[in-house]
């Protein structure tokens, strides 16, 4: 009996989970704290910026290391069942006592092994899907957050102009006031509008402040050490008309990712539908019959009878979550189609927007600020002209800093989708 449970109890030892676990255990990595990335104190550029953000964003670095996870499913699906081992005794006198050790062999049946594989690979594209898209959406969001730093630099810039215009016009009301040329009254105005300038100025710098942090958080840096953005904001995006864009849809890394979810509903039934196969386990071993002084060799082979568990329920939620994903398919894309299409016409209303503002409005409202300005200085006009046409150059200005903002989001919402 000795020479009988010797060799089965050894595998057993060897291909023990225990054994198999410690070099993966001693491999187990140790909680370490990352140090956030910083970037140059000079100006930042926005290739700078996504190289930052690719090499430094967690979002991107979580769906890099999902994507490896993946490649466990498919080895874990690639196994086959473990054996086992048994050992019975019959009597428990050693004159009379039978003995009895065997291996029980499970055989697979109906393609389960392969619709296994099959899943984890179908896992396995929608993580690579997964990371296309959060791949593009980090760029996009670098995109769309450096350019709102270069808008709220403009902002402040366009903020510090009208203050220092507001600060001199109360120094002239002021000095006319004291000559008795205008009333004190428009001294008075002279002084509201320079407070109204100021807090403007204040409110631009702490957009600025804002921009320029959810800039940096990007790359996981909340303290920006860069002195400014470096970009140039009259270069107008533009992107290919939106034929070409729903033509570019199908290979959007959201509508890949959906149609990948898809794909993997309909492997999972695929396993649902294999298991409604009973497996087969074959039995060797051999038998110690003390009484008759004999050794026998014992074959035996089990089935389970399907009889009331055919995996029934399983494959009914399996094919109902496939239908499920299938409609989620079609409306995702229904969804990105319109989004673009909506983008598009944005990005082409903006940038017809901002050239009529930079090539008529902008220089007409400098030119009448100019020359109110000039009329007050030699007594021609009030200071409420002066007024006016200050209010009306700073409007067109913070109208056309809004409308750059609307042509780089329709932008980059494009990109985002398109995964560019």
């Amino acid at each position: 009996m000795r020479r009988i449970l010797t060799p089965l109890g050894l595998a057993a030892v060897f291909h023990s989970p225990f054994l198999i676990s410690m070099p993966a255990m001693a491999q187990a990595p140790a909680n370490v704290s990352v140090a956030s990335p910083v970037e140059g104190a000079g100006p930042l550029g926005l290739d700078a910026a996504l190289s930052l953000a690719a090499a430094s964003n967690f979002t991107l670095s979580a769906a890099g290391k999902e994507l490896d996870s993946t490649e466990g499913g498919i080895m874990q699906a690639r196994t086959i069942p473990n054996p086992e081992i048994s050992a019975s005794m019959e009597d428990t006198r050693k004159s009379t006592r039978s003995t009895t050790a065997q291996a029980n062999i499970p055989i697979e049946l109906g393609g389960k092994r392969s619709a296994r594989i099959g899943a984890a690979e179908r896992a396995r594209e929608v993580a690579q899907a997964s990371l296309a898209s959060v791949r593009a959406d980090i760029r996009a969001q670098v995109i769309e957050s450096f350019f709102s730093v270069l808008i709220a630099q403009e902002r402040v810039k366009l903020a510090n102009g009208s203050a220092d215009i507001a600060r001199r016009g109360a120094q002239a009301a002021a000095r006319r006031v004291a000559a008795g040329k205008i009333s004190p009254v428009d001294e008075t105005k002279a002084r509201v509008e320079q407070a109204n300038a100021e807090l403007e100025l204040a409110e631009a710098t702490a957009s600025l402040m804002s921009a320029r942090q959810s800039l940096s958080a990007l790359w996981g840096n909340m303290a920006p050490q860069f002195s400014e953005a470096q970009g140039d904001l009259d270069a107008l995006p533009s992107r290919p008309a939106p034929a070409a864009l729903q033509k570019a849809l199908d290979d959007s890394p959201l509508v890949v990712m959906s149609r990948a979810e898809l794909d993997r509903r309909e492997a999972v039934v695929g396993v649902e539908r294999s298991r409604q196969y009973p497996d087969l386990t074959l039995s060797l071993g051999a038998k110690r019959d003390n009484d008759a002084n004999r050794n026998m060799a014992v074959i035996g082979v089990a089935i389970p009878l399907p009889l009331f568990d055919r995996n029934q329920g399983n494959l009914y939620q399996a094919i109902r979550q496939a239908d499920k994903a299938q409609d989620e398919y079609l409306a995702n894309r229904i969804a990105l189609s319109r989004t673009l299409l909506q983008a598009s016409n944005q990005l082409s209303v903006s940038r017809d927007s901002a050239r009529t503002l930079k090539d008529t409005v902008l220089p007409a409202a400098e030119q009448a600020f100019h020359a109110a300005t000039i009329g007050f200085d030699a007594g021609k006009f009030s200071y409420l002209d002066v007024l006016d046409a200050q209010r009306t150059l700073f409007q067109a200005r913070i109208r056309y800093l809004g409308v750059l903002g609307q042509t780089y989001q329709s932008a980059t919402t494009i990109d985002r989708i398109l995964g560019h």
